[in-house]
């Protein structure tokens, strides 16, 4: 790998992963924190939506953003062949 493949490589890397921290921010502290009085309206199973996603979802959504870390980072080593 020359060192501008690394570069773009890392630079591309480190894209991925602001993204998916901003997602899991705004799900965590947005919907949990900020938003918490909005999404109460809407009930799940009897449990207020602020008060799922304080406890739960942000759990579900940062499981989903290591799965999509995952596969993103799969396609990333493929495209600058550093994959296994």
């Amino acid at each position: 790998m020359t060192e501008e493949s690394a570069q773009a490589y890392w630079k591309e890397n480190i894209s991925i992963i602001l993204k998916l921290l901003a997602v899991w921010f705004i799900v965590s502290f947005g919907c949990g924190i900020l938003f918490r009085d909005a999404l109460n309206s809407i009930e799940i199973s009897g449990l207020k939506l602020g008060f799922w996603f304080a406890q739960q979802g942000s759990i579900y959504v940062f499981i989903g953003l290591i799965i999509v870390y995952v596969k993103a980072m799969g396609k990333l080593d493929e495209k600058y062949n550093v994959h296994e």
